[in-house]
Order: structure tokens, then C-alpha cells, then sequence
């Protein structure tokens, strides 16, 4: 298939909030006491809610840099590329970058919600309207703004099992059949993924259709092997680092009592091979001293059944995608974060797939996607205008060429190390 004849769609990006957003979503009684934008002496723009400063700012949002300014944390909208928080930008960049439809999760208050959770689990009352409309903001405005574009993701209000309840089908009702998760809610304070508290939530999504999405980082932890180690260590291992949820997904029994599918969030597919043979051998060599049981089933049928997976780049996945499992690979860019491809991602993505088949190409690059996600483009546009050279088409004039943020930063005399990234140490604490 040739390049311009791809249709792509991207699992996997992120927004940057503008800073109004609440303003025009917030019922009134709530709007003094939402988060803001605060600029600091330092010229940062800071996301605050009382006493709370947001999970991430910027995080990574450096699209559109040259690759020497690089890092982990734009600490202002003026340093960012306007495709990071304003609609209309966003989508001429998708444009641009070939990319029909994109699902974006939240930057400011954490890849699952955390800000949010925490209020709520503090007893806060403005937590439940915040989070609604953080919610309405990103279904009514950032993926209605341009119907057919986006995947809408919405936010669990996690401390309560009948607000948790109440959204999904609120959310449903507008369209919205994905929620971001926390991979390991027990390190933010909550139930772990083992515990019948989120029955209720589980069997919700179920009955809705509603995909949960585990992204990487969501826990509110990063992996580190040591105060020394510098952040490549850290950058190698948070991909991989989901095969942890992947675990807690596959012995909780949750997947088994409920028709549900889940999925894995910038977390790649090489890995997904060898982690199949090895539970489904722990299945067989210790289940019958450890209780699990699936009736006639093996471990790696339930993962191929209910977990959706997705990469960036990836090859030996690409090289092994019967064995991950055809039907649950999708694609991501990662916009606008340093491991996207933005603007060349269709030309990584063919390069990826070279040797494949077409209709295995399909399936990896949006028909996958559009089944597990609920999404239906063309209901919105002909398929003829969905194409890479189509939505080229409409972006011309788009400049990608990458611009300085400032003086580039001088060269390390040692290796960045991750107490040097006050961001990523906070998240680590």
C-alpha cells in the first residue's frame, strides 16, 4: 500500500489544556474554586487547584523542537507549539502529519486524573464538578470541535462507586466509550485492580461498551533503578514497564466475569509474545495450587480477547504480530511528546510495516481502532478524504519547520540523571 493511500488513526496522544477551559464548563457556583493557570517568577505556567499544583504542565510537549531541545517539561503555553493545547491547531497538525483521528489523554491533572482523584478522596465537593467538566470540556469541545477526529476519553471519578458509575453513562450518552485508568491505583491511595471495589465501574463499561485505558505513567510513578541512574534508564524502561498492568489485568478475574476490553497505552507489542507463553506456562505448571481458573481457556486467549495493545515504533512486534494477537494491535504517534514521529508518522508507519500485507496494514493502522473504539470517521467525511494525501491536502501552508524555544542548552558535562528533572522526581515522590 502506498503511503498516501494509508488511513491512520492515532490511539495514543495528548493534550496540553488551554488555560479557559473551565470558564466555559464549570457551572458558575464551582468556577472560583477550579483549577487555574498561575504564572510563576519564574515565567512557568502552573496549573493550581487550592493547595494542589497539576501533575504535568507541558510534560514532554516539545513537537515542533529541534531534536537538541528536547525535554522532559516546556514550562509555558509560549514555549509549546499551538497544536499542544488550541483545537484548530491540533487538527491542522493531524492534518499535516497525514492522521485522521487521534484519542488524547489529559496532561494537568495526571494521564488517569489523579489531581482530581486526590481531591475527591480529601472529601473535596468540587471534585465531582471539576472532573464532569474536565469531561464535557474534552467531549464537547476539544473532540466535538471537528465531529469525526477524535476519540473522546473521559476521566474516572474514582473515589466513589456510584459517581464512577454515573459517568460512564453520562459519558455514553454523549458518545464517549473510553475511560483513562490509573495502571496501579493502589500506589495513588485507591483499591489495587485485585479488589471487587470497582465491580460496579467493570460492569458499567461492560454494559456500555466502554473501553479502559491503561496508559504508562499512570500510576504516579516512573521506574527508576537508582538516584544515580541517568534518565535514559527511565526513558528505555517506561514502555515495557506496562507488562506490570498487563499481569494485574490477566490473574485479577475481573476480565473473565465481565464482557469488558481494556487497553494498553504506549506500552509497545515486542514484549507481548514471550509474556503470553509465560503466563499461560505459570497457567499450567502452578494453577492448581494457586486457584485461578479458566475453565477452558489459557491466559493468552482471555489477553487476545479482551486487551487491546499499541506502539509507536516497533518492528519486532510488527515481526511477530500473529503471535501478539492481528486483531488487537493499533497505532499511536505520541503528539506532541518525544517519542512522537510527528510530522513524518506515515512514513515511520509504512517503514514499520514493510513486507506486510495490505490488509494487515489496514487493520494496524485504523480498521483495529475503529472496532475497539467505537469511532466511525466516516460517518463525518467520505473515505476518499481520510487518506494521507487528502488531509496533506487540506494542510497546506502548515510549517513544520522545527523552531528554538531559546539558546539550546549547553551539553552536559555527565549524563542527565533524574533528580536533574524536577517534574519527573516530583512524580516520583
Amino acid at each position: 500500500m502506498r503511503t498516501d493511500d494509508l488511513v491512520l488513526v492515532s490511539v495514543d496522544d495528548h493534550v496540553v489544556e488551554p488555560a479557559d477551559m473551565f470558564e466555559r464548563h464549570l457551572p458558575e457556583r464551582w468556577r472560583d474554586r477550579g483549577p487555574r493557570i498561575v504564572t510563576a517568577s519564574n515565567g512557568a505556567d502552573l496549573w493550581m487547584w487550592g493547595d494542589q499544583i497539576g501533575a504535568n504542565f507541558g510534560l514532554n510537549a516539545v513537537a515542533g523542537r529541534p531534536l537538541e531541545e528536547y525535554g522532559m517539561n516546556p514550562m509555558s503555553f509560549a514555549e509549546m507549539r499551538d497544536g499542544c493545547y488550541d483545537i484548530h491547531a491540533r487538527v491542522r497538525d493531524m492534518n499535516v502529519n497525514g492522521i485522521l483521528g487521534s484519542m488524547c489523554f489529559p496532561s494537568f491533572p495526571g494521564f488517569a486524573g489523579r489531581m482530581f482523584h486526590a481531591a475527591g478522596a480529601a472529601g473535596d465537593d468540587s471534585a465531582l464538578p471539576v472532573l464532569q467538566a474536565y469531561n464535557d470540556w474534552h467531549v464537547d469541545e476539544w473532540c466535538g470541535t471537528y465531529a469525526g477526529r477524535f476519540i473522546p476519553l473521559a476521566v474516572v471519578p474514582v473515589w466513589d462507586q456510584d459517581a464512577m458509575v454515573a459517568e460512564v453513562r453520562r459519558m455514553a450518552a454523549k458518545g464517549c466509550h473510553a475511560f483513562t485508568f490509573s495502571e496501579n491505583p493502589e500506589k495513588t491511595g485507591f483499591p489495587s485492580l485485585h479488589n471487587e471495589w470497582w465491580d460496579p465501574f467493570w460492569a458499567a463499561c461492560a454494559d456500555e461498551g466502554t473501553i479502559v485505558c491503561f496508559h504508562i505513567g499512570s500510576s504516579s510513578e516512573i521506574p527508576i533503578t537508582s538516584k544515580e541512574s541517568p534518565v535514559d534508564v527511565t526513558l528505555t524502561l517506561m514502555p515495557v514497564n506496562i507488562v506490570q498492568v498487563a499481569a494485574d489485568l490477566i490473574w485479577s478475574d475481573f476480565l473473565r466475569r465481565y464482557p469488558l476490553k481494556v487497553s494498553l497505552s504506549e506500552g509497545g507489542i515486542g514484549w507481548v509474545p514471550y509474556f503470553l507463553e509465560r503466563v499461560d506456562r505459570t497457567y499450567r505448571q502452578q494453577h492448581r495450587w494457586t486457584g485461578q481458573d479458566f475453565g477452558g481457556q489459557l491466559p493468552s486467549d482471555v489477553f487476545r480477547q479482551r486487551v487491546v495493545t499499541c506502539f509507536v515504533q516497533d518492528r519486532v512486534g510488527v515481526e511477530l504480530r500473529h503471535q501478539v494477537g492481528l486483531d488487537t494491535i493499533t497505532w499511536e504517534v505520541d503528539y506532541p511528546h518525544s517519542d512522537s514521529t510527528w510530522p513524518h508518522s506515515p512514513e515511520a508507519f509504512q517503514e514499520q510495516l514493510a513486507g506486510v500485507p495490505d490488509d494487515e496494514v489496514a487493520a494496524i493502522g485504523s480498521e483495529n481502532a475503529l472496532r475497539h473504539f467505537r469511532f466511525d470517521p466516516f460517518a463525518h467525511r467520505p473515505r476518499e478524504a481520510c487518506t494521507v494525501a487528502a488531509l496533506r491536502y487540506e494542510a497546506a501552508g502548515v510549517d513544520t519547520t522545527p523552531r528554538s524555544a531559546g539558546a539550546p542548552p549547553p551539553a552536559p558535562e555527565r549524563p542527565v540523571l533524574i533528580e536533574d528533572i524536577p517534574a519527573m522526581s516530583a512524580a516520583a515522590r
